[in-house]
């Protein structure tokens, strides 16, 4: 049976995730006062290329994390693959940089700058597979490493120095190795055993199944590379990433469920992913009403040049929410999938698997969201329609192409899985969410003055964001049982540690 703690590696994983919108904040404060509009867009134009790059990675990844649930020892010979392959991810994304940079005004020299990245990203994907695998909280240990060394490194170098582009590319190599050492240090009992050829020859022989399965993900981030091109302008790439600063608090309420695969791929009960669920619902509505009433105000808070995208924030809020969703029901109908379990699997047994069945419906969904971005923008853009015009329809194809998808996956998760879900806990978890928000949101309108001073703005603003997720916190606490046993589960974990 697993040793995975599944309430306890998700509770790890969403404490992490909540302090990261801290430290998570303060960087992007750092980066968004001190970079342009243009030079913002630019930043994460690089950060679209690299994800690309990091496609080479993902067998490794894929595999090595089935691989160690299961017990095989498989860790140095992915971490030396992973090293080889990272040179090939280096060529392709100067290529790629090189072709996407000329088309639009961003700065290319930079962008090139960025290819030393890709060896720290490599390893740091490769030891996270491997953790997630057997120990899937230090993950989180990883994350809270980058979170918190990228702070001072980005004070020297992106404020104090002034070094723009280049000291985020230095912060981020500098925040990765340092989460490196720690994946390391875990992952160490793992890496005993000897480099296997015939491991990588397997990984090679059914890289396509990983691949494959990545096929969504690409589609899904080649909007920033698609916008950039058609508009040849990358300010809506800066609003579209600040608005995603925001609403991505709404993905950590996902974090709870972290380690629903492993779990399941380990042989874990079915219940695990209904008491998964509820404890994902009960931060995620919060975090939605979180997300829509700081909207204007955060995005002040970067830099009030975005203030005017507020109404993006909202689309996204709703869109990461959905989507969040449907990455827990894969993962629990991916991780109860036996089909790699056998050696010599047949390849029509890949095929009906949910390995390949799913990510060809998520390809479907991607496939869908690019066609009708690509044709919206084109056709905006003819009609010179504004930065922001354009960012808004981007916005809501994202959020509406999640839907259907998510009603699917709702409907194969009920057919594997016996769900007997409490509504009613689940209403009083979205009515406290919008009661404690709308009193916080009412108390903005009235006393918060848009200060342009972030040093004197912030402060005040957080005094609303505490008032707001107390509220919250107090108001389920009295009237939930669950919520009880949830605060007193969270401290029987910690003193089990």
């Amino acid at each position: 049976m697993s040793n995975v703690r599944v309430t306890y590696s998700g509770l790890i994983a969403f404490v992490v995730g909540i302090s990261s919108i801290i430290t998570g904040t303060v960087f992007t404060l750092i980066v968004t006062r001190q970079l342009s509009v243009e030079e913002f867009g630019t930043w994460n134009l690089i950060g679209s290329i690299l994800a690309y790059t990091l496609l080479l990675e993902s067998p490794i990844y894929f595999w090595i994390t089935r691989e160690i649930a299961r017990d095989k020892q498989s860790a140095k010979t992915g971490i030396i693959t992973s090293g080889i392959f990272s040179s090939v991810g280096m060529l392709v994304y100067v290529i790629v940089a090189n072709v996407i940079g000329q088309q639009s005004n961003a700065d290319v020299t930079m962008m090139l700058l960025a290819v030393i990245l890709i060896p720290v990203n490599f390893l740091n994907h490769t030891l996270i597979g491997i953790n997630t695998g057997w120990k899937p909280h230090v993950v989180s240990y990883g994350f809270i490493t980058i979170e918190i060394t990228k702070i001072p490194i980005a004070l020297a170098l992106i404020y104090h120095l002034e070094l723009g582009i280049l000291g985020v590319i230095i912060t981020i190599l500098l925040s990765t190795s340092a989460s490196i050492i720690i994946q390391l240090y875990y992952a160490k009992p793992k890496l005993k055993n000897r480099f296997e050829k015939k491991i990588v020859k397997k990984w090679l022989k059914l890289s396509w199944v990983a691949l494959y399965k990545d096929i969504p993900a690409t589609l899904y981030i080649s909007d920033i590379v698609i916008f950039s091109t058609i508009t040849g302008n990358v300010t809506g790439v800066a609003y579209i990433a600040a608005a995603r600063a925001i609403s991505n608090l709404v993905r950590h309420s996902g974090k709870i469920s972290t380690a629903i695969y492993p779990k399941m791929l380990s042989g874990g009960k079915h219940e695990h992913l209904q008491e998964n669920l509820i404890k994902t619902l009960y931060f995620a509505f919060p975090t939605i009403a979180f997300s829509i009433v700081f909207a204007r105000a955060g995005l002040f808070t970067l830099n009030p040049e975005y203030e005017i995208a507020a109404s993006i924030v909202i689309f996204l809020s709703f869109r990461t929410f959905f989507a969040t969703l449907s990455r827990i029901f894969r993962a629990a109908i991916q991780g109860v999938d036996k089909v790699d379990v056998t050696e010599n699997v047949r390849f029509k047994n890949y095929l009906k698997s949910s390995l390949i069945v799913l990510p060809t419906i998520r390809t479907i969904q991607y496939a869908s969201y690019v066609i009708l971005l690509i044709t919206g923008l084109y056709l905006l853009v003819q009609n010179q329609s504004s930065q922001l015009d354009l960012v808004n329809y981007w916005a809501i194809i994202a959020v509406c192409v999640e839907i259907p998808f998510l009603i699917y996956f709702t409907i194969l998760v009920k057919r594997k899985f016996s769900l007997n879900l409490n509504f009613k806990i689940i209403f009083k978890y979205c009515i406290s969410s919008f009661v404690s928000f709308g009193i916080t949101y009412l108390l903005m309108e009235k006393y918060l003055v848009y200060d342009i001073s972030v040093f004197n703005f912030l402060p005040n603003l957080m005094l609303f964001a505490i008032f707001g997720i107390i509220f919250y916190l107090g108001m389920t606490y009295l009237i939930d049982k669950k919520t009880r046993q949830l605060f007193n589960g969270v401290i029987k974990e910690i003193r089990n540690k």
